[in-house]
């Protein structure tokens, strides 16, 4: 599946973005960069610099079937709108209109817009429900306003799902100064730099501060959940400035504090109502306030750490760079200052033998106005003008009389002149070699763009086409598991249940146990071989809380608190309605434990479940050919091929089974068979060999719990014994 974020290498949008990574999903963001950092992102994703207002986006969307987009793209600074808020609307407006045209066009399954709690404004009602007044006193607040009603006519409109979360005051890792939980990452800044605390009033005012992780729990959720409209988006709890402080010196130290004025127009209390939210989605936030700020302060301890490390180096590397720059700046008046003297030297040295014929300084000032333009041209100018003066005074001229000399005036004009020339042209060329350049990499950007664009639809085709071969959840890999459990002997589905599944889940530590009629017992038929992990040989129910569960609700069972001593994922295999057995999953890698995996599993469960369902009723159908006439004695060829599946499984999963035989031979009409199988097992069988034997198979059993038996049924006057022979010919 496909999700699209805007701004997904921002503060929010990183953590989105991650939590949907993390459950599987191809992960694409948009984000022009003005306050994300791509260094947030550091995962397997697919993204692109663009403003969310771009035409260019539409490309994103048509190379791109998206199931979901998240859009938290926006000019976040409520004192920015206030001083620009054609800026505002340009990001917040604009933006989300493109964004929901796009949706809606290109057929996208859910959209989700990133509102926020500064649509209420100065609202006493304490706590603010969804139903509460609007009021924003700001042009932030109002396009997130405005937003929101986008998102509900484009539903009511084009039948575009939408759903608007109306965020309190988020904060946690990679939090800058911006934003309406930027306070906190104002405060730690500032007392990790051992810098003192400006708190405006009394400190008593109180913010609903949640922690980021919550809030991309909850817009995952949400993402594939029927919810649309408006919802809060809070931890519904009431945090001061005082109490923020608190905690900071508790992690922290001691911190200098510095009261001002309270601010006008800064809301002194705010708490947003989180119960619609909590019944409708059965989300609540995971981390207390203190739990947040504690994972927020040692990410910017160690932010900190790393930036010290960075000035270090920075300031090791500083000197040299500086000194470049200079000498960069300085080198063409350098070469200027060089050429004037060469210049000087030779125009002094053949003034009395070249003066008629040519003058240097006019070729020293064409080439500074060719090679730098029109400011070293003039400066060239100005050299010539002082050189040949110098030159004049040195034949016995006044100064004064120069300035009465026509001829002293025409050489001055044609040294500007020429230099003005030469310097407009080259700077007119410059100039238009720089339109040039500019156009030019406009329109590489704009092409490399498509070229990726290209590359990348070219790539999912080459996968849609190599997917029903290669894909391990293809289309050809589910033809696969249904050949493989296409048999209508139980026992060979129970074999190759274990293969399946570990082939499709990418797990070696996969159980299946039988249940018995009663659902008091589970009992291992097979399991995975070549594993550490431990696996009973039978279970008792109601030790057991997750089994009583998986047998009472007959659904998938998950793991979610991760606990060590049960399976990640187990689930019930039915026929008729009934639970015949449990397949478990014990452990597998953290990245394929997401709902996609879960669903997968069920899936295959399911297809198991009806193989066993089919299987089974061959069975019971076909009862009277199965079994010698009236004995409870499986015919040789049956119980051949029982026992064929359970050499399969001892030698693929390490599944033991034994052989018994009665000491004296007995004929299968009398009682005895009937005496025999009353102490048998579900899972065990009662058989004649090709032979001619009469034969006991128990199943996972070892020799230790086969002798058991033998006492048992000799207890019983039934006197048998283990079968050491080849069983291949039984």
């Amino acid at each position: 599946m496909k999700v699209l974020i805007t701004g997904g290498y921002g503060f929010i949008g990183s953590f989105v973005a991650e939590r949907f990574y993390k459950e599987g999903y191809e992960v694409y963001i948009i984000d022009n960069l003005s306050t994300g950092n791509k260094q947030n992102v550091d995962f397997k994703h697919k993204g692109y610099v663009l403003s969310v207002e771009d035409r260019k986006c539409e490309e994103i969307f048509r190379s791109n079937r998206f199931d979901s987009v998240v859009h938290l793209a926006a000019q976040v600074n409520v004192k920015t709108s206030v001083e620009d808020p054609r800026l505002d609307s340009k990001s917040n407006v604009l933006g989300l209109s493109n964004m929901l045209s796009l949706s809606q066009k290109y057929n996208v399954h859910k959209f989700i817009f990133a509102s926020s709690a500064a649509v209420y404004g100065n609202n006493d009602e304490i706590p603010l429900t969804e139903s509460s007044v609007c009021n924003p006193i700001s042009p932030y607040g109002i396009n997130k306003w405005i937003g929101e009603t986008y998102c509900s006519k484009w539903k009511q409109l084009y039948g575009l799902n939408t759903l608007c979360f109306r965020f309190s005051n988020v904060y946690g890792p990679r939090q800058g100064s911006v934003g309406e939980g930027g306070v906190i990452s104002i405060f730690m800044e500032k007392v990790i730099n051992g810098k003192e605390l400006v708190v405006y009033g009394d400190g008593g005012q109180t913010r609903d501060f949640i922690y980021v992780e919550d809030v991309a729990d909850a817009i995952y959720r949400s993402s594939y959940s029927r919810l649309d409209g408006v919802y809060n988006l809070s931890a519904n709890t009431e945090n001061s400035v005082n109490q923020l402080i608190s905690a900071l010196e508790g992690m922290h130290g001691s911190v200098a504090i510095v009261h001002s004025e309270q601010r006008e127009g800064d809301i002194y209390r705010s708490k947003l109502d989180n119960s619609r939210i909590a019944n409708d989605l059965d989300w609540v936030p995971k981390n207390s306030f203190q739990q947040g700020l504690a994972k927020t302060y040692n990410w910017f301890v160690q932010k900190h750490a790393s930036q010290e490390q960075t000035r270090v180096k920075a300031k090791k590397q500083t000197a040299p760079s500086r000194l470049g720059q200079v000498i960069r700046t300085l080198m063409p008046y350098a070469e200027n200052a060089f050429a004037f003297g060469f210049t000087a030297w030779m125009s002094l040295l053949l003034r009395d033998s070249l003066s008629d014929f040519i003058d240097i300084k006019i070729i020293y000032i064409i080439l500074f106005g060719i090679l730098y333009g029109n400011r070293q041209s003039m400066l060239a100018v100005g050299m010539s003008t002082g050189l040949y003066i110098y030159n004049e005074l040195s034949k016995g001229r006044e100064m004064l009389s120069l300035f009465y000399d026509p001829d002293f005036f025409f050489h001055i004009a044609v040294y500007l002149f020429i230099g003005l020339v030469v310097g407009y042209t080259v700077e007119r060329k410059n100039t238009m070699l720089e339109s040039k350049k500019k156009e030019l990499e406009s329109l590489s950007e704009k092409h490399e763009f498509l070229t990726e664009v290209f590359k990348e639809t070219r790539q999912v085709k080459d996968e849609l086409q190599q997917q029903i071969m290669n894909n391990g959840d293809s289309f050809g890999k589910i033809y696969s598991v249904v050949k493989e459990l296409e048999s209508l002997e139980p026992e060979k589905i129970f074999t190759s249940t274990v293969s399946v599944v570990e082939s499709v889940m990418k797990s070696q530590t996969v159980t299946i146990y039988t249940v018995n009629k009663y659902g008091s017992y589970l009992r291992l038929l097979a399991r995975s071989s070549g594993t550490q992990f431990d696996a009973s040989k039978s279970m008792k129910v109601e030790d057991f809380p997750y089994i009583q569960k998986l047998l009472q609700e007959k659904k998938l069972f998950v793991n979610k608190d991760l606990k060590g001593d049960i399976p990640l994922l187990a689930a019930p295999v039915f026929n008729n309605g009934k639970v015949v057995a449990v397949i478990s999953v014990h452990t597998m890698k953290f990245d394929y434990f997401t709902l996609y995996h879960q669903n997968l599993f069920k899936i295959i469960v399911d297809l198991i479940s009806s193989s066993l369902s089919r299987a089974l009723s061959y069975v019971e159908a076909t009862a009277v050919q199965r079994y010698m006439d009236g004995t409870p004695v499986l015919k040789p060829e049956v119980f051949a091929d029982i026992l064929a599946s359970k050499q399969v499984a001892n030698a693929k999963h390490g599944v033991e089974f034994m052989l018994l035989t009665p000491i004296d031979a007995f004929d299968v009409s009398d009682e005895t068979p009937q005496k025999v199988s009353r102490f048998l097992r579900e899972t065990d069988y009662l058989g004649m060999s090709r032979d001619g034997k009469l034969l006991v198979l128990l199943s996972n059993s070892s020799q230790e719990e086969a002798s058991f038996v033998l006492n048992r049924f000799e207890q019983n006057g039934i006197y048998m014994r283990m079968l050491d022979e080849e069983f291949s010919n039984a």
